[in-house]
């Protein structure tokens, strides 16, 4: 049987990409690589099967620092797809004061939204570059207007000082006249389209935003209303005048026109269709919510009560938002947490259930430590590097260098609480603070980190017990 999927994304093609920015943890890679394959497939199936294959959430375990978060990211970012990260503890039982659960799918809506918003307008920028055109070679080169005579019979009953030229009719402009213009109107236009007037002065009716406050309540979040779009209808839009260069006034009036031509029903419908069949959520914390034991005493708003109200919309619910109806059924969530002083076995037995695929992330070792330096795109050795080029200086670090750093931290790390690489922002903060402030006055070209420079300026901090109460 030959294959139906024409996708490039499969697992080992997935991993590639998340090997570029994450450091280890292949278990979790390999897991979310599935994850994210199984929607591929899904969507080839026809749909009455396809109805009935619900997404396999994951549950990441593991230290702080480790790569979970920027696993849920980085696979958001390569499939494409709606994507919120949140943290568990910033939501409450439903009936007191904080955000309700519902709020996840809401901001999923909301993120897919302006996916689509900014596929549509890319789609409509040809249309929208012509019209633009249109409208500032109407602001440059504006028509004589018309203005007719006052019927006679109507003289009687006005003062005679009424200024005449309201009672004058302009005659219509001869073939000859509507050809000069025309002439000069296509000069102009080709003259923009070369960039020839970027820099003129022109003056242009906009768009004017009303500077009325806008607030909402979470009653009225629930029922979909936005009372922005409420108050859009009843308030006229403004528009007001404004002195700019041309360069400007087109981007502008492209911006304004491409608005006009996307269809706000069918941007709301697509949005609706990919927050519901292809979001992702990343729920944070999750063990921070969750009671020692798996039982309290009395409702706790926020810890079981937040997983009672999280059930739903992890096992499949509808909620309300002001584009739609969104089923969650089809969402993936994976969630994260260090459960440090809980176990996965103590969520609620119904949550538990819905995350069937369980991750343990392993703690960094020094070689991993090590590599996060050095390897991932964008490490932290290239951002500092990058940042001190911009003084005209070349800062580099010897391979023993990036040795010690990882060797300290993950001293650091084993004798004190386990931040994984969150570790080494602080210590590379600590090992170049001096280089960073006096190096737009040093009279050099280049800096070189060697292990001795580390050791000098690190061991204090990493052997003083009461200094690193106060540090990371």
């Amino acid at each position: 049987m030959t294959s139906k999927l024409t996708s490039e994304l499969t697992p080992a093609k997935i991993i590639e990409h998340l090997n570029r920015y994450i450091i280890g943890q292949d278990k979790a890679k390999k897991a979310v690589a599935i994850a994210l394959r199984n929607r591929i497939r899904r969507r080839a199936l026809p749909p009455e099967i396809a109805h009935e294959i619900m997404p396999k959430n994951i549950l990441m375990v593991g230290p702080t620092g480790v790569g979970k978060t920027e696993i849920a990211r980085r696979l958001a970012t390569l499939s494409k797809a709606p994507f919120v990260k949140v943290e568990a503890t910033k939501f409450t039982e439903v009936g007191y004061v904080g955000r309700d659960v519902e709020t996840i799918i809401r901001d999923l809506t909301e993120f897919a939204v302006s996916m689509v918003r900014k596929k549509m307008i890319e789609e409509v920028q040809a249309p929208a570059v012509e019209r633009a055109e249109q409208r500032l070679l109407d602001a440059l080169l504006p028509k004589r207007e018309k203005k007719f005579s006052m019927p006679d019979f109507m003289k009687a009953f006005t003062d005679k000082s009424d200024d005449e030229e309201n009672k004058t009719e302009v005659p219509d402009e001869s073939p000859e006249e509507e050809e000069k213009y025309s002439r000069t109107r296509a000069r102009f236009q080709k003259m923009l389209k070369d960039g020839k007037l970027d820099d003129k002065d022109v003056e242009l009716e906009v768009n004017d935003a009303p500077s009325v406050p806008m607030f909402s309540t979470p009653g009225m979040e629930v029922m979909g209303i936005n009372i922005t779009e409420m108050l859009g209808g009843i308030i006229p839009k403004k528009t007001k005048k404004r002195h700019m260069k041309v360069k400007e006034a087109m981007r502008i009036l492209q911006q304004e026109e491409a608005e006009k031509l996307i269809d706000a029903d069918a941007m709301a419908k697509e949005a609706v269709n990919i927050a519901q069949e292809e979001g992702i959520v990343f729920l944070d914390e999750i063990d921070k919510v969750v009671v020692k034991g798996g039982s309290s005493h009395g409702p706790d708003v926020s810890r079981e009560g937040v997983q009672r109200d999280l059930l739903p919309i992890v096992e499949g619910s509808v909620v309300q938002t002001r584009y739609g109806p969104v089923k969650t059924d089809h969402v993936l969530f994976i969630a994260a947490g260090a459960f440090s002083g809980v176990k996965p076995s103590d969520l609620i037995p119904e949550l538990q259930g819905r995350f069937p695929i369980r991750v343990e992330l392993e703690p960094l070792t020094i070689e991993n430590l090590q590599q996060i330096l050095t390897e991932p795109e964008n490490s932290l050795i290239r951002q500092y590097e990058a940042l001190i080029s911009t003084e005209g200086v070349k800062l580099s670090f010897t391979k023993e260098a990036t040795a010690e750093i990882a060797k300290l931290a993950h001293k650091m790390n084993s004798e004190m609480e386990d931040i994984g690489a969150r570790r080494l922002h602080t210590m590379m903060e600590q090992l170049l603070e001096e280089i960073s402030f006096n190096v737009s006055d040093m009279d050099v070209e280049e800096i070189e980190i060697t292990p001795e420079m580390v050791k000098e300026k690190l061991s204090g901090l990493v052997e003083n017990r009461d200094i690193r109460r106060y540090l990371l």
